[in-house]
């Protein structure tokens, strides 16, 4: 290609021939059964192949807006194909020359028989014969890829360029998949399975091949997976370095000294990741573990738990928090716990005063503080631990990867516990974790009840407001969710600031409303957060910065407006702030119509399950992998072929086949070496816990 041809595939991110390669048509059409003119039939799509008879360019009242026409003819008779603002077309199809053409028959507005609207096009050689079409042509008269536009490269360019590229490789291309097993599960050579996924033979099901279920194509994804789940094994086998503290002791000494902090008694499913947690912290090798569990199922006293065992053995604790509002609770909610403990707290935070910073800091190196909470600061570099034994980090995927290992190199390769509210389907853990284990909280604590949950139109404002006057009343405290903080031209949202003014003024003046939202300054923001936390303030109109962390068991309303405005995770989320008390809570989504069809499904699932591992799964459904998080940093694969729904199930085999094939083989190995080498950049992830 040409240098300006060029600079477009680098726009769409096609740099090598194995990226022009390796990225799937989007679906598959049939356009090589050729039908004549006389058994068109309207509303189906088709493919014919006739001589032009004439063509022109018909001219609408719109002066910028052409409509270019032309009289295909067969032996049965003849048909009209019609493009819409296409009149360089007339440059290209000409009268007595040779067509294909194939897309969907509609009837003409006027009646007058059956036409073809924006057809795809194929010119054939005048001599050539419709029986060996399907073999001249790449763009129609065959079983054809589709592929989605990137930038400026359109699928047929697209499409062209992977033709000529085929037919450039040699014939036997480097293997990513161990000969032996490629032969035992009966997969085809690497560049005899790229040509049928892009150019398939005649007679392959398009049923299979638009479901990507081809032997061809599920040997690309399989090696794809294969190599994925090998990088996270070899990532995984630097990681488990022996730990020069050595093993931690779990003995009965320790377990008195844990049983004295605990406040109530674990759930089963609290036990069961303690009883995990516990094992891999007597292990020589570094634990890198995710505790996951719903909003409220008691992941932080396990952590606590977990981090005193790692105090009894004469290590330091370090407790990581995305926002200073949740460090500062986390700090005391654990200084309270320990408060009878001779255990010795910390906290640390970026808007601390100087001299109280200095202090702390000085304590963790002397090792006078035993486990220290804090967020972002824990990572500058003057902070040094003495003996750093275990890291805690909450709400993990807050943070990206680098800043996680820049925590981890300040102690002596110490156990790694990331924990996280947002529930991480199967689907994902096997790919986004999968060089973690991972814990499962399942339970909620005793005496809390699930949360009630209805869906309402806008227009029920009224009702929903006495309703909330009642619990106010009652002396229960509400939050009310906006998506936006002004009025915004484009999106007809009520502003949280003008509508705080409303409900304090106008609704709920006997009682106490405070604002907060993302553009108040840290200070302003915690205050009014804490005015909230400690019963000052009545009802909270906020955005979803209240959506991570925060604890008021007397809350127990949560108003969302324009519920269909937001994800079904952050939804969640949201209605995890409340029911964290014994009273009974309530989550009102308020909607406004009309309702689009995955907004309604997204709130018909609200109501219809608390479960917030089974809503993640349909979130994943609903939205893709590549929001489910929200940014790259997160840690979301970048594959390429393979999609995390849709290949579940081979991205398990690929983890099995991995584990037993890694076993057999070293570091040494020329296949592990090319994975470790190119895993970071083929993945767009970093190698590290």
């Amino acid at each position: 290609v040409g240098p300006r041809r060029a600079a477009d595939l680098l726009n769409a991110g096609l740099i090598t021939i194995g990226d022009l390669l390796y990225r799937f048509p989007t679906r598959y059409e049939d356009r090589g059964q050729f039908q004549t003119v006389l058994e068109l039939r309207e509303g189906e799509s088709a493919a014919i192949a006739g001589t032009i008879l004439h063509s022109h360019i018909r001219r609408t009242r719109r002066p910028q807006f052409k409509i270019f026409e032309l009289l295909v003819e067969d032996s049965t008779g003849a048909v009209r194909a019609t493009w819409f603002n296409q009149a360089f077309l007339s440059e290209i199809l000409k009268p007595r020359q040779r067509v294909i053409l194939f897309g969907k028959v509609e009837t003409r507005s006027n009646g007058g028989g059956l036409q073809f609207v924006n057809p795809h096009y194929e010119l054939l050689n005048s001599e050539i014969d419709e029986s060996v079409a399907a073999q001249e042509t790449i763009h129609a008269g065959r079983i054809v890829p589709v592929y989605e536009r990137s930038g400026k490269i359109t699928t047929k360019m697209y499409r062209r360029f992977v033709y000529e590229a085929l037919g450039r490789l040699p014939e036997t291309l480097e293997d990513s998949l161990p000969p032996e097993l490629q032969h035992r599960l009966q997969m085809p050579a690497v560049r005899q399975a790229l040509e049928q996924v892009h150019f398939p033979e005649k007679g392959t099901s398009i049923e299979l091949l638009n479901r990507f279920r081809t032997p061809a194509q599920q040997r690309i994804i399989f090696e794809e997976c294969f190599c994925f789940q090998l990088g996270l094994l070899t990532n995984r086998m630097e990681l488990n370095l022996d730990r020069k503290e050595g093993a931690m002791q779990v003995n009965d000494r320790i377990r008195q000294s844990a049983l004295k902090v605990l406040p109530f008694r674990l759930t089963s499913g609290q036990k069961h990741a303690l009883q995990e947690i516990a094992h891999d912290l007597q292990r020589l090798q570094a634990m890198n573990r995710l505790l996951q569990g719903d909003v409220g199922s008691g992941k932080t006293i396990v952590a606590l738990l977990s981090a005193v065992i790692a105090i009894e053995n004469g290590f330091q604790v370090a407790f990581m928090a995305p926002t200073e509002l949740l460090a500062v609770q986390h700090a005391k909610n654990i200084s309270r716990l320990l408060a009878n403990s001779r255990f010795t707290t910390g906290l640390l935070t970026g808007s601390m005063q100087a001299k109280n910073r200095k202090r702390i800091v000085a304590q963790i190196s002397k090792k006078e503080i035993d486990l220290v909470v804090g967020t972002q600061a824990l990572l500058e570099s003057p902070i040094k631990f003495q003996r750093l034994g275990l890291v805690v980090i909450d709400e993990q995927h807050r943070f990206g990867v680098a800043q996680r290992a820049k925590l981890r190199e300040k102690g002596l390769n110490p156990h790694v516990l990331v924990m996280t509210a947002t529930p991480i389907p199967r689907t994902l853990a096997l790919t986004a974790y999968g060089d973690l284990d991972v814990s499962v909280i399942k339970d909620l604590p005793p005496g809390r009840k699930p949360v009630k949950t209805v869906v309402k139109p806008s227009s029920k404002h009224d009702e929903i407001y006495r309703f909330v006057g009642k619990e106010l009343a009652a002396g229960r405290q509400a939050y009310v969710v906006y998506p936006l903080v002004e009025e915004s031209s484009k999106m007809d949202l009520k502003a949280a600031t003008e509508m705080a003014n409303h409900l304090a003024t106008k609704v709920f003046s006997k009682y106490r409303v405070t604002l907060i939202h993302g553009r108040l300054n840290q200070a302003v923001k915690d205050e009014a957060m804490n005015t909230f936390v400690r019963g000052e303030c009545d009802v909270l109109v906020s955005t979803t910065v209240i959506e991570v962390g925060v604890d008021v068991p007397n809350a127990t309303i949560m108003v969302i407006e324009h519920a269909e405005r937001f994800g079904l995770a952050q939804l969640h989320q949201l209605r995890g702030r409340v029911g964290r008390g014994e009273e009974q809570a309530y989550c009102i989504l308020l909607y406004r119509s009309p309702l689009g069809e995955v907004a309604a499904e997204r709130l018909r699932c609200l109501t219809e399950t608390a479960d917030g591992f089974e809503l993640a799964e349909r979130d994943l459904k609903l939205r893709g992998p590549g929001d489910f998080f929200g940014t790259r940093q997160s840690g979301v694969p970048n594959l390429r072929v393979a999609d995390l729904i849709r290949d579940y199930e081979i991205m398990e085999q690929a983890r099995i086949e991995s584990t037993a094939w890694f076993r057999t083989v070293n570091l040494d190995h020329i296949l592990v070496k090319n994975i470790q080498k190119a895993w970071p950049e083929r993945f767009g992830l970093v190698k590290i816990g």
